[in-house]
């Protein structure tokens, strides 16, 4: 595929000098990518995820490849409207007239069950589906002295193949597909290479959910999780797989739970605490659910009414005090 680069939009400047302190810290991501391309790969994918893939540059899509996102966050759901996957489509194709050309980015563990779940679907379109082993995905966290990177960017079109701002939020900075074994340090000068934890800390101070732990497949729901905030789902397209229940729940019903970041009193023990542990209340009551953490930080499942109180999480015995917080990047009027 042709090399592709963002358009510098309004903010992006911004977002790339306002970040964390010093230069932008890259981080390899250990998620896969499957190339999904054909005449109706759009179409096919528009099916079966919660997000408008048109917008891609296919059926309705605007004219102008500039106004054509590169990236959309969306989730394939089971039939009864719970997560299966959580992904994020980049666009190869640089105009509609040209045949689709997506990436899809998946957890590495289920990138055997995504690709069995695409082809179950494929029914005689015209799509190709293929693991992607040559290229390499990359998370950048802007620093504040970073500068500005479409400049830079531009001279080394030979070995990055996208960079776009991450589509789920700002906060979490830019999205970067390179050539495996290309210099991350020539693409964006200045850089340097992050330890994947830190990574995740970041999400999980900003309670953004990532992969299979984060999203267990055939339990977590789209919207608990976030999915509208992180304009991972459009309430206008039509039919797609899991829609039925997802569409109820947005229009008539009230999110009661939702992912939320936690910070511990003290660091959590690797390793021992059992899938979907137990958030209690003061009174023993039950207010969610532990999903994922490392050190003092994670996410997890909260009845946004039991959220202001003290919390724990009881391990092994022990109970460990935690307090949950409203993320800043959540839109200000969010009443659902």
């Amino acid at each position: 595929a042709a090399a592709t680069t963002t358009t510098t939009l309004p903010g992006l400047r911004r977002l790339w000098r306002g970040g964390g302190s010093g230069a932008a810290a890259c981080f390899q991501l250990g998620r896969a990518l499957v190339d999904v391309r054909g005449a109706e790969a759009a179409l096919f994918l528009q099916g079966l995820l919660t997000n408008d893939v048109t917008r891609l540059g296919a059926g309705d899509a605007p004219p102008a490849a500039a106004a054509l996102p590169r990236a959309l966050y969306a989730h394939a759901l089971n039939v009864q409207g719970r997560c299966l996957y959580d992904l994020i489509l980049y666009r190869l194709h640089e105009s509609p007239e040209e045949e689709p050309h997506i990436l899809l980015e998946c957890d590495s563990g289920v990138l055997d069950a995504i690709q069995k779940h695409l082809k179950l679907y494929r029914i005689r379109r015209k799509v190709n589906i293929t693991p992607c082993l040559d290229l390499s995905l990359w998370a950048v966290i802007p620093g504040e002295r970073a500068g500005d990177i479409a400049g830079s960017l531009a001279k080394c079109a030979n070995q990055a193949l996208i960079l776009t701002p991450d589509p789920r939020t700002e906060v979490m900075g830019w999205r970067l597909i390179t050539k495996k074994g290309a210099n991350l340090s020539e693409i964006i000068p200045g850089s340097h290479i992050g330890n994947i934890q830190d990574y995740h800390r970041h999400r999980y101070k900003q309670g953004i959910p990532e992969g299979v732990k984060d999203l267990p497949p055939g339990v977590a729901l789209p919207l608990e999780s976030n999915l509208a905030y992180m304009n991972g789902i459009s309430f206008t397209k039509g039919c797609y797989i899991g829609q039925e229940l997802t569409a109820r729940t947005y229009h008539m019903g009230v999110i009661r739970k939702r992912l939320l970041p936690v910070c511990f009193s003290a660091p959590l023990p690797k390793d021992s605490i059992p899938e979907g542990a137990e958030i209690l209340t003061e009174s023993g009551k039950s207010a969610g659910k532990f999903r994922v953490g490392e050190g003092e930080l994670g996410i997890a499942l909260l009845r946004l009414a039991n959220i202001n109180e003290p919390l724990s999480l009881n391990i092994a015995g022990d109970k460990m005090k935690l307090t949950a917080s409203i993320p800043e990047w959540w839109p200000k009027t969010a009443s659902k």
